[in-house]
């Protein structure tokens, strides 16, 4: 998951929960509190309620209202895990990894009374094919067998790589091994969507069949979105949603700074009300100060790696030891602080991110965190050729700047001369994302989209991914990580996968193509009746699935 550096390393999320219906105050048997009107702030506009165009974490937005084939496990203080959701099991593989079997739980139904079947599974993921739901996550799109040309169901169509024996049973065939294949089907294209209720491409996300605790009671792009209870919702048969709040409200387009100012005041509704949106800097070092606000402050634990891409194929960056000078040349520390100190993240040394499951903490560059420019000169002085000048393309906002400041004052204390280049948000990610790479450095952060290594090092680093629209900004290659990304990605056994994707980390960073900087820190605020409110390992977002309110 692609997210914008700047909002990442300064900003902290508020999260502020607003209750407005009266409630008997009953409880679940884990303790829940049942009843209220739970508000949440957001800065969007819009919310993307299709699954098959959403990129939603399985624990926000839309996993209120479509559940998926498994799910995520978030706990506080725990590693997440994989776990059944609309299926019996997290799936059984065959044929070597390259065939997933998943059985329906009885019982499920759609808000509308209607029962869901592996059928609806089924269409539900032909309709991510359709060029009119273009935006969502596209992992599955490459691995399923039949995916050559595949256009979606709107032309009669159905795709030979999904199968439905019988009501209760979805196959999938793929044409490589995956051993990840559970984290996928827990992405929103996996929810069930009901072909007779499908009114077209265009027109089914402005009210989705729901399949979980919530359905849509009304939605106004740019104002707000309101979910009530779906009846037909059985919490029996759902492991991980508690379905506190009677009524969920979006209020949209919300100013960050306002929010913040609201929650920090804590009164009235604003009391049962948690935010979407980054708290801007200046509202967070005023919530220190706060005494009350500060205890309704939520930070994180690291999350996403922001990170200093290094173009390998331009001339200047091809020689090794140049790479291997910036890292030493770097001041992680000065990045630290343009990026809201330590609360906006720790020192980073490696690629896959805290929270991982099997991920190895190491540092083939020690040095202090404002750098080792002595190393760095020595390694340039081993080239035989004065240290080159780069340039260093970054979006244009202020901290984007300033991040980039940081990162040029550090490589200039070793003899590079750093040229910094600015752009708006979509020309940086074309530039970098496209053919053109006109750019020597460029900083960028990323979430994985599940909670596996693979989404570290996949997207980032395997040799298909550059350009084309592929996220490997340093526009590296290398057969022997292409192979390790091959190996692990087809390892059905866990722990094998995980000491594979530990290995290519390691040989990805001998070859110094980027220079990993902060794992970055979300801090979140909410309003002081809000109950269940947590940030665990990974993501370091809330879990709204578990969000409820003091009765």
């Amino acid at each position: 998951m692609r997210r914008r550096l700047a909002v990442i390393a300064v900003a902290a999320l508020s999260l502020s929960a607003c209750n407005a219906n009266s409630s008997d105050g009953k409880e679940d048997k884990g303790g829940t509190e049942k009843g209220g009107t739970l508000s949440i702030l957001t800065s969007a506009s819009s919310v993307t309620l299709d699954p098959a165009k959403s990129q939603n974490l399985a624990i926000t937005t839309l996993g209120l209202l479509v559940r998926r084939l498994t799910t995520w496990d978030i706990q506080p203080g725990k590693t997440a895990k994989v776990v059944p959701d609309l299926a019996t099991d997290t799936g059984t593989p065959s044929d070597g990894g390259r065939t997933w079997t998943y059985r329906l739980k009885d019982n499920l139904k759609f808000s509308d009374g209607t029962a869901i079947t592996s059928a609806d599974i089924k269409y539900g993921v032909e309709r991510s094919f359709a060029p009119e739901l273009s935006g969502g996550l596209s992992y599955h799109k490459n691995l399923l067998v039949g995916n050559d040309g595949y256009k979606g169901p709107y032309g009669g169509q159905g795709l030979s790589g999904i199968e439905t024996p019988d009501e209760k049973t979805v196959v999938f065939k793929l044409k490589v091994p995956y051993g990840d294949w559970p984290w996928l089907v827990s992405m929103p294209a996996f929810a069930p969507v009901p072909k007779a209720g499908d009114a077209g491409p265009q027109k089914y996300g402005q009210n989705p069949i729901s399949s979980g605790p919530y359905q849509v009671e009304s939605y106004q792009q740019g104002n707000s979105l309101k979910l009530k209870r779906n009846p037909n919702w059985d919490q029996a048969g759902d492991p991980v949603r508690t379905a506190g709040p009677d009524q969920i409200v979006f209020q949209l387009g919300q100013d960050s700074a306002v929010v913040a100012q609201r929650l920090i005041a804590d009164s009235g509704e604003d009391r049962n009300a948690f935010g979407a949106s980054f708290v801007p800097p200046a509202q967070l070092a005023q919530i220190q100060q706060n005494a009350g606000a500060k205890q309704r402050l939520v930070t994180s634990e690291p999350g996403a790696l922001a990170y200093l891409a290094l173009n390998v194929t331009r001339p200047g960056l091809q020689d090794l030891k140049v790479r291997q000078a910036i890292q030493y040349a770097v001041d992680k520390k000065a990045f630290q602080v343009a990026s809201g100190g330590t609360v906006g993240g720790d020192i980073a040394t490696t690629l896959i991110t805290q929270g991982i499951a099997g991920r190895q903490q190491f540092d083939l560059y020690p040095a202090d965190p404002s750098g080792d420019v002595a190393k760095a000169k020595q390694l340039i002085a081993e080239t035989g050729r004065p240290a080159p000048t780069l340039t260093l393309l970054v979006e244009n906002g202020a901290t984007d700047v300033s991040q980039a400041q940081a990162i040029q004052q550090g490589l200039v204390r070793a003899g590079f001369t750093v040229n910094i280049k600015t752009a708006d948000e979509e020309a940086v990610t074309a530039e970098t994302t496209g053919a053109n790479a006109d750019y020597d450095l460029t900083l960028a952060s990323w979430q994985p989209d599940f909670p596996s290594a693979n989404g570290n090092i996949q997207p980032l680093f395997e040799s298909t991914e550059v350009g084309n629209g592929g996220y490997n900004k340093s526009r590296y290659v290398n057969g022997e990580v292409d192979a390790l990304i091959k190996q692990a990605t087809g390892e059905t056994d866990p722990a094998r996968a995980q000491g594979l994707w530990a290995q290519a980390d390691k040989r990805i960073l001998q070859d110094a193509p980027v220079v990993p900087l902060i794992y970055t820190k979300n801090s979140f605020l909410h309003g002081s009746n809000v109950q269940n409110f947590f940030v665990a390992g990974f993501p370091a977002y809330p879990n709204y699935l578990k969000v409820s309110l003091k009765r």
